[in-house]
């Protein structure tokens, strides 16, 4: 159940960074961790 609610908290961290315009960018990348922490299978994670 742990990845579950990392993935809540990363939807919620993604909600509240959407409501101002400058963190919409920031909102959708917590979107997708949300997405990484429920299905990790196949997913890559490039560094700089």
């Amino acid at each position: 159940m742990g990845g579950l609610a990392i993935a809540i908290s990363w939807v919620l961290i993604g909600l509240v960074l959407c409501v101002t315009i400058i963190g919409i960018p920031l909102g959708i990348q917590a979107f997708k961790m949300a997405k990484l922490a429920l299905w990790p299978f196949g997913a890559s994670i490039h560094g700089l």
